[in-house]
């Protein structure tokens, strides 16, 4: 099995200089799949199935009104918001003729899981992923599992706060990707990734390179943003161009580098947007 998210394909590849008509497929982990098609028609027929098959699942089951639905489920003193359990991702691949048998489904869901569309929710889940073998729960109907682009949270009963911890995570993603951050301490500036959420309106920002907790969070109810050409400091650290600035309700600086000029206004726009609306 090959996972096709994060995936890039190559075609023609010229790698092999006595063999024609191949084509490259290089994982998100950077490992190299090579295939030689018996004539040009067939390999172009590959390379478009293949660049169709990347995403054409995972939207399928995010449809709305024909996909996996997410729903709000209890279990052990908690509530897990807009997830499902690895029984309804089964059942749903095989019904809608993606998987012929419940192994088969069991397999496509685990390359799902692996490559990070799908999220483990509760203990059961977690489990099975911590252990190696993450299709272990899979098919269980205890087992919970959330769309990572969803707007999935977790309330406890444990204490007041620990809900309102929660009650950030529960608006819709509105926008997510990378942008460069000054640090507020030492005014150094690093990749973090960004989810952009409304009502609530937050701003959560991580280390792309974990899968941890976030490393902070921005209210944005109320908050300035706008496009700065210049930000102390930034010189030094060779951050230069598509600079825009948040400045909250409680008159908090945050200042980020998008990659391109278009970049940065699709940012403004959406965050413009959330502050507006969401409480």
């Amino acid at each position: 099995m090959i996972p096709l998210k994060g995936a890039t394909l190559i075609s023609p590849c010229q790698d092999f200089g006595k063999r024609t008509l191949v084509f490259k497929i290089t994982s998100e982990k950077k490992q190299d799949h090579f295939f030689q098609a018996s004539h040009v028609e067939e390999r172009e027929f590959w390379v478009k199935d293949i660049k169709r098959a990347i995403t054409e699942l995972y939207t399928l089951m995010r449809d709305q009104d024909d996909g996996v639905r997410e729903l709000k489920l209890e279990q052990e003193n908690r509530v897990f918001n807009h997830c499902f359990t690895g029984a309804t991702v089964v059942e749903w691949l095989i019904s809608k003729g993606k998987a012929r048998n419940s192994s088969e489904a069991v397999m496509l869901a685990t390359g799902l899981l692996s490559e990070g569309f799908l999220q483990p929710a509760g203990d059961m889940s977690k489990e099975g992923a911590e252990s190696g073998n993450q299709g272990a729960f899979l098919d269980h109907t205890n087992a919970l599992y959330y769309f990572a682009d969803s707007g999935f949270f977790c309330e406890g009963y444990s204490s007041d706060e620990d809900v309102l911890l929660k009650e950030e995570f529960r608006g819709n993603i509105v926008k997510q990707g990378c942008l460069l951050k000054q640090g507020h301490k030492r005014k150094n500036w690093k990749v973090r990734k960004f989810i952009l959420r409304d009502d609530p309106a937050y701003m959560h920002y991580f280390d792309p390179s974990k899968a941890d907790d976030p490393l902070g969070s921005i209210h944005l109810r109320g908050s300035v943003i706008t496009a700065v050409e210049f930000v102390p400091d930034a010189k030094k650290y060779e951050v230069e161009g598509n600079l825009f600035e948040i400045i909250t309700s409680d008159d908090t600086h945050y200042f980020l580098q998008a990659a391109t000029a278009d970049e940065r206004k699709e940012w403004i726009k959406a965050i413009q947007a959330v502050s507006k609306t969401g409480k």
